[in-house]
């Protein structure tokens, strides 16, 4: 979108595998689990097509109208279920930063090929930094326990981790697109990607 072409690439590169595990996330067994990853699918792919460096891809203006729809639709929604999935909200942030990002694209698309800072709404702008921030640092947060609790069950006061053909039924019973920390690790992925592309408005 806005960024030199080398990190730029890295961008597109993060969101895409963002998106691809949230392809993979919908065959869970569970339905919360495939819905939110449906979402979340959409945004990590447009966050990857939008992240294209202006060199590569100069997008047309209709482009940027097409995420707007998209992404305005996918806000309403997330609107709408978050009266009984508060995770919802959270969708909702990310749908409107990128109908925002769009919008600003779609008024000033010079902006894309030769990004200074300054064509956003500056208090909007820093809205969304102040939200993705937050949230960064909080899904950051609820990693740690996880990694800890992963190396710190061994102990000779801990339970007994199993071992052997038990310990590996026990590690594939959990399918990847269920893991709750490849999940969380995805959507801090995805909110450090936004506020890399919402800085630079």
């Amino acid at each position: 979108m806005y960024e030199p072409a080398s990190p730029g690439w890295l961008l597109v590169a993060l969101c895409a595998a963002t998106g691809a595990y949230c392809l993979l996330r919908m065959r869970s067994p569970v339905e919360e689990q495939r819905r939110t990853a449906g979402t979340e699918a959409l945004m990590g792919f447009g966050m990857a097509a939008m992240a294209v460096p202006a060199a590569v891809v100069e997008p047309p203006r209709w482009a940027w109208l097409a995420y707007v729809t998209v992404f305005g639709a996918a806000a309403l929604r997330s609107l709408w279920t978050a009266r009984s999935s508060p995770h919802q909200l959270h969708h909702l942030m990310g749908a409107v930063a990128m109908v925002y990002m769009a919008a600003v694209m779609t008024v000033a698309p010079a902006h894309h090929a030769h990004s200074h800072g300054g064509a956003g709404v500056p208090l909007l702008t820093g809205a969304l930094l102040l939200y993705f921030t937050g949230y960064v640092l909080r899904s950051g947060v609820r990693l740690l326990p996880l990694a800890a609790a992963g190396g710190g069950g061994s102990g000779a006061g801990g339970p007994r981790s199993p071992s052997g053909a038990e310990g590996w039924g026990a590690r594939r019973a959990v399918r990847w697109g269920d893991r709750p920390e490849l999940s969380r690790a995805c959507r801090l992925s995805m909110g450090i990607a936004m506020l890399a592309m919402l800085v630079t408005l």
